[in-house]
């Protein structure tokens, strides 16, 4: 097929596409946003992008959202950007976002339980919507008003404000901890808290309360420590050091708290998991590079933000977004096993 260059090597637009290929602006355009099935012939469809592409033509986004009245732009909140697990969500997200023609930026509140400043003169006037993870709904009202969608991530179900929810199924995990940690024998436990008032935080000790007391001659005692390997290191030492008889597990919220623990654990003399068992929760990198390496669970933080993005899409579409926590599963690795005789 035979096409023909724009006049002085300008920038080839949709009319150019439609002129060479023989057919109407309006059907390049149809075409070109994927809205021709129903209207527009598969040929038709085929040539249309044949040229589009023998021309070398680009839809100019920036024209179509002016006409579109929308940016084709997200927020995505999160607590932190030193946290592997929202590099994930972010990256996850991220990937469904370019598949149609979206960005997404990230924006760090501190702890998702403080307001969070509007990054821009006006948020509702450069974005589509906003995806919170890890965040109180509450702390995003100055964000997005009442106006922009917001999909929350890892959040409580129960908050009214957010057009979409997208959970992991956290309390199956904490579960998975315990029936591992109860079948290898061990009744004397020490949850390792973060201290971070947060609802995923919140559903781990529920989770693992209710469990502990199903079993029998189980006991446990819980040890709020800040979110970072010295702070749980302390927190630790404090909870094996005290008086009683030793736990032989330590269960940690988050797999850098278990960094901490087993930090504590070497510093008193003793051996995990020989002594002193221990599980994070998160499955980062970290998890293997600790020796032993860490049993912990596994959340899938890049579906999550596939998913959180995918919901908003259907938001923006008018659509419902598919209801359902997404799964996690218990990694065993070296750091558990049966306690000492």
């Amino acid at each position: 097929m035979q096409t023909r260059e724009p006049v002085g090597g300008a920038r080839p637009t949709s009319k150019d596409v439609a002129r060479a290929a023989g057919v109407s602006q309006a059907t390049v355009s149809l075409v070109l946003a994927g809205k021709w099935r129903g209207r527009v012939s598969e040929r038709t469809a085929d040539l249309v992008r044949q040229t589009a592409g023998d021309l070398g033509y680009r839809p100019n986004l920036a024209a179509r959202n002016l006409r579109l009245g929308r940016t084709r732009t997200v927020l995505l909140v999160v607590p932190a950007l030193t946290n592997e697990f929202f590099a994930r969500v972010y990256a996850g997200a991220a990937a469904v976002a370019s598949e149609h023609d979206f960005g997404v930026v990230l924006y760090p509140s501190p702890e998702g339980v403080e307001p969070a400043k509007d990054p821009f003169p006006s948020a509702r006037a450069a974005l589509d919507g906003v995806i919170a993870s890890s965040m109180a709904a509450k702390a995003l009202d100055a964000i997005r008003g009442t106006d922009l969608p917001l999909v929350m991530l890892d959040s409580d179900p129960s908050d009214p404000a957010s057009a979409a929810q997208v959970n992991l199924d956290i309390a199956d995990g904490m579960r998975q901890v315990t029936d591992h940690l109860l079948g290898l024998g061990h009744r004397r436990f020490v949850h390792l808290a973060s201290a971070v008032p947060s609802w995923t935080f919140e559903v781990r000790a529920r989770a693992l309360g209710a469990a502990l007391r199903a079993a029998p001659g189980a006991s446990i005692r819980t040890v709020a420590a800040p979110l970072d390997v010295s702070g749980a290191r302390e927190a630790a030492e404090r909870a094996l050091a005290g008086s009683g008889p030793r736990p032989t597990a330590l269960i940690c919220d988050d797999d850098i708290l278990a960094a901490g623990a087993c930090k504590a654990v070497r510093r008193l003399g003793l051996r995990v998991p020989e002594d002193v068992s221990v599980t994070g929760f998160d499955d980062l990198a970290l998890a293997t590079a600790l020796e032993p390496e860490l049993t912990t669970v596994h959340l899938p933080a890049e579906r999550v933000g596939e998913a959180g993005m995918s919901a908003l899409l259907a938001v923006l579409r008018g659509d419902t977004p598919t209801p359902g926590d997404l799964p996690v599963t218990l990694v065993p690795r070296g750091s558990t096993s049966p306690p000492a005789a």
